[in-house]
């Protein structure tokens, strides 16, 4: 144990000389963090739109206050004709503008209805969508509050409950992945270099005469960042908490647990890729272009794996982190315990040891 000790806290040494790799480490996750949560958030707020009022009554200024108060859309200057209008959906200083006919408060109490015309630029046509149905939200409450007690003959209510994020926060879509993320670039990029850098060093010779076992060799290797990404794991979780409001639904013991169990793959998939390759720069590129982009696409995180080619949906199955990103979400937002994740967790379980196995199998004890 001593042996060993003297080894990790030789690896500790290696880390925190390398400046970089200190900027991979803490800088790296606090931008993530902070860059999901609040920059490329899914919700649709400060879109620009413009207002065209033919009718000028009470009715029509009401419902432009109302949109005017909501902090989904940043009001531009007023049109006069539909040349205007293109001309600001041309310029890109609007996506979205309405238009009120000119007897629209006269019509609002007729049998027919008033109409309000919305355009939308459809580009990008989930957008575009979103916005028709904020404004189609925004008029329809306005009709009910002038009109409360007049109720046809038949209607239909439907009643909307959002499961899991009733404030509907964005950051909750992104914490997971973003964890999930984080650990892969942290533990397997920075892993992937450790045995190869020996290599380039030319100190792996003094490695292999040494009384040290390779097994001993991957542990010590792989305990420093092991400690640091659980450092970098609870740096999260406080952001998460105190700077993007996400409460911690489940189990903090078993979400910890899970995270070492995830941490733990990652590792060992990164000492594989470390004892087949050569050069730093060819493990970091297998390591971060290989993993990387296969968890930011296949795990759920940007996109839906169900919406995915099957092919894809396959290969989706094969990722750590696609398991551990479904685990998070389950402990961390819908606060269930162990019985809904077992199956996740024997899965990354039986990753890490096969990773890890098969990186101390592929460790050469002999240069060549």
């Amino acid at each position: 144990m001593k042996q060993l000790l003297v080894f990790i806290r030789k690896e500790f040494y290696h880390v925190f000389r390398d400046h970089r790799t200190l900027l991979i480490l803490f800088g790296l996750p606090v931008a993530q963090i902070v860059l999901f949560g609040y920059a490329l958030s899914s919700e649709v707020k400060n879109i620009g739109i413009t207002i065209m009022d033919n009718a000028r009554d009470i009715h029509s200024e009401q419902i432009i206050s109302k949109i005017q108060s909501s902090s989904y859309f940043k009001m531009q200057e007023p049109v006069l004709n539909y040349p205007d209008i293109e001309r600001k959906f041309k310029e890109g200083s609007i996506k979205c503008a309405v238009i009120f006919p000119a007897h629209f408060g006269s019509d609002v109490y007729r049998t027919k209805g008033a109409q309000i015309q919305i355009i939308a630029d459809a580009s990008d046509p989930n957008t575009a969508t979103i916005l028709a149905n904020y404004l189609t939200a925004i008029i329809t409450n306005y009709h009910q509050q002038l009109n409360p007690n007049i109720k046809p003959s038949y209607q239909i209510i439907p009643e909307l409950r959002q499961l899991y994020n009733e404030e509907q926060n964005g950051s909750l879509n992104f914490i997971p992945g973003v964890i999930a993320l984080i650990f892969m670039i942290v533990s397997t990029a920075l892993t992937s270099v450790a045995v190869v850098r020996e290599k380039e060093m030319g100190t792996m010779e003094i490695l292999l005469v040494s009384p040290f076992k390779p097994v001993m060799v991957l542990i010590a290797k792989a305990i420093p960042y092991l400690v640091l990404s659980l450092i970098n794991f609870i740096i999260i979780l406080l952001l998460s908490v105190y700077l993007l409001d996400v409460e911690i639904k489940g189990n903090l013991i078993l979400l910890f647990a899970e995270s070492i169990l995830f941490i733990i793959t990652c590792l060992s998939l990164g000492l594989l890729i470390s004892n087949v390759t050569n050069s730093q720069q060819t493990a970091m590129l297998i390591s971060m272009m290989g993993m990387m982009l296969p968890t930011l696409l296949l795990t759920g995180f940007m996109f839906p794996v169900e919406n995915m080619p099957l092919i894809f949906q396959v290969i989706s199955h094969i990722l750590p982190s696609r398991y551990y990103y479904d685990i998070v979400k389950a402990i961390m937002l819908k606060g269930l315990d162990f019985s809904y994740v077992w199956k996740e967790t024997l899965i990354l379980l039986g990753m890490s040891t096969g990773l890890l196995a098969l990186a101390l199998k592929k460790f050469k004890t002999r240069l060549s």
